[in-house]
């Protein structure tokens, strides 16, 4: 019988209007508990997830000073039998596989695991009920799905939710500890796949030619060097595109995919 009872979904976000709504409705019914978080978005995501927790039973939102309130969200939550599954706003899950997915996850097949990852496909482009990606392997996974009921402590220097920090294991387990189904699985045998969105533009603030945003991750531990190129193109009127997703998302042939599961 599973120790796992509970799943709890973090949603953390930032200027991520156009895509945030379908990336929570997919994710919904797949988790007991939903934090939703947005960290100072000057579009209308904070509205939308406002609305959203509103609407689901067990979702509520959470407005942030800094991205690192997310991950003490989860503290309560360790060493409890729970799955952690973080999520951005520019992840679409299949939600049909994750309503199967959920069902071994709960039964304890995967509780022996400390890390899982699924696949997913860094989209390019996206029209007509089709997109056009680098799909991990061999690119990176996102996916960030967590067994709290592995780990002590997670506490030091957490940028965000599930990122940094120290990690205390409970006995029997260890970091190496993980399952990656996009070495297992092709994409459409995967439960767990993502369309991610990262080369596209995501809130209506942004235009069609905008760079591909840094992550918080390049945000915050970018350097003076890397403050100082913010600030100049921020003067010029322009963004600062992310050399880390170009180098972890877009690598490999591409892949051409329907899109019609993702959006129900």
């Amino acid at each position: 019988m599973s120790q796992i009872s509970r799943i709890v979904g973090i949603v953390l976000v930032r200027n991520e209007d156009l895509y945030v709504e379908r990336a929570v409705r997919n994710i919904a019914a797949f988790c007991h508990t939903l934090l939703l978080c947005d960290d100072r978005s000057v579009d209308h995501t904070a509205d939308i997830l406002r609305s959203l927790a509103e609407e689901i039973p067990h979702a509520s939102f959470h407005p942030l000073t800094h991205p690192s309130q997310s991950h003490d969200l989860l503290k309560p939550f360790v060493g409890t039998p729970t799955w952690v599954f973080g999520v951005d706003g520019d992840e679409i899950y299949d939600p049909s596989g994750l309503k199967a997915f959920r069902q071994r996850l709960l039964s304890g097949e995967f509780d022996a695991l400390w890390r899982m990852k699924g696949n997913v496909l860094h989209c390019l482009e996206w029209e007509a009920g089709r997109a056009r990606g680098h799909a991990a392997p061999p690119s990176r996974s996102i996916t960030k799905l967590y067994n709290f009921a592995a780990i002590a402590s997670w506490d030091g220097d957490t940028v965000e939710r599930l990122h940094g920090g120290t990690i205390r294991f409970q006995p029997g387990f260890h970091d190496a500890m993980k399952r990656n189904l996009q070495d297992e699985l092709d994409w459409d045998a995967s439960p767990l796949r993502c369309l991610h969105l990262c080369f596209l533009p995501r809130s209506s603030r942004e235009s069609a030619a905008s760079s591909v945003r840094e992550n918080i991750m390049e945000i915050h531990r970018g350097g003076l060097r890397g403050k100082i190129r913010r600030l100049a193109n921020r003067l010029l009127g322009r963004g600062t595109p992310s050399r880390w997703k170009r180098e972890h998302y877009g690598r490999g042939p591409l892949l051409n995919v329907e899109t019609g599961p993702f959006f129900p």
